[in-house]
């Protein structure tokens, strides 16, 4: 049994856990740049949050399903057909033996995740399955599919209920964002942090970070002698032409570039749905914020998502 990649779009990659506990190690968190949506669709499929998936950046892709099976997708909003009918997001579909599922090209939101109603077979690096193409590890071969790939499944569940991901539980996709940000280690003091907006997303996107074009950013003294520091997922670093650079699941460990923001943990799913030409505001909160913000997510989605933690 197994998934055919007839067209594999953009970038297509399997995502599993992200790689927590190793930035020691130089090694990236890795895993879906937008956890929360790969959840879901795995929910939707009775299968662990962190099971392996597909990430399907900007689309259009199209796969063949070789054997009957359930499935399910998220994300970012495309036109989706299984076999010429349109079906929906948020719901767990049921696929034929054959069945060709054509993914359209993303309208809103950067990603799209397809989990199975199954084990995706892939390769397992630091215990995890998820693809860090910098250093060709994990998913399959260590790279973004290609026409022609052929991904493995085993014991699929055709038993599984229907079920769809609460409206509550959906995260909201437009094109014009705002994320939640606190101080970072190098905001200038006395730099007044209210609000940023009249930013946009510049051309370079992809699983290490977004360029954000707008300026705005204060200015670092000596930046240019700084030497390279911890840098973690959700930090935006002002870099030498005072533009932006927001870090995603594959961003470095370390960075010479001051660290001016950190996007709050309770929205740094949504960062992986930001797309060349998005526009967006970055509101300021305290720290106090920031972790009420994260308790109040986590409590939302406990009772569909047991046990998620968002990394």
């Amino acid at each position: 049994m197994s998934l055919q990649v007839l067209a594999a779009g953009p970038q297509t990659t399997v995502q599993g856990a992200p790689r927590i506990g190793l930035r020691h190690h130089g090694v990236p968190l890795g895993g879906p740049a937008d956890p929360l949506s790969m959840a879901l669709a795995n929910r939707l499929v009775g299968r662990p949050p962190w099971a392996s998936a597909l990430e399907i950046a900007l689309g259009p892709a199209r796969l063949r399903f070789s054997a009957a099976t359930r499935f399910a997708l998220t994300g970012a909003q495309a036109k989706l057909r299984l076999d010429g009918r349109a079906v929906p997001w948020h719901r767990t579909l049921p696929a034929s033996a054959g069945s060709v599922l054509e993914i359209g090209p993303c309208l809103a939101g950067a990603r799209v995740y397809l989990a199975l109603a199954a084990t995706l077979a892939a390769d397992v690096f630091m215990d995890s399955t998820s693809t860090y193409l910098p250093a060709g590890v994990g998913g399959h071969q260590g790279r973004a599919l290609r026409a022609g790939d052929v991904l493995a499944w085993t014991g699929e569940d055709r038993t599984l209920p229907l079920l769809e991901t609460p409206r509550q539980l959906r995260p909201p996709l437009a094109r014009r964002w705002t994320l939640r940000v606190v101080p970072g280690p190098d905001w200038p003091a006395g730099a007044t942090l209210a609000e940023l907006a009249g930013l946009r997303v510049g051309a370079r996107m992809d699983r290490m970070g977004l360029a954000l074009a707008g300026g705005g950013l204060p200015e670092v003294a000596q930046a240019a002698a700084r030497s390279s520091e911890a840098l973690f997922p959700g930090a935006i670093q002002r870099t030498p032409d005072g533009q932006g650079f927001l870090l995603l699941a594959d961003g470095q460990t370390t960075g010479g570039y001051p660290h001016l923001l950190q996007v709050v943990r309770a929205d740094r799913h949504l960062a992986g749905q930001l797309r060349q030409g998005d526009d967006l505001r970055l509101l300021a909160v305290d720290q106090a914020t920031a972790q009420a913000a994260l308790a109040h997510k986590h409590a939302l989605m406990a009772h569909w998502l047991p046990g998620l933690r968002l990394p």
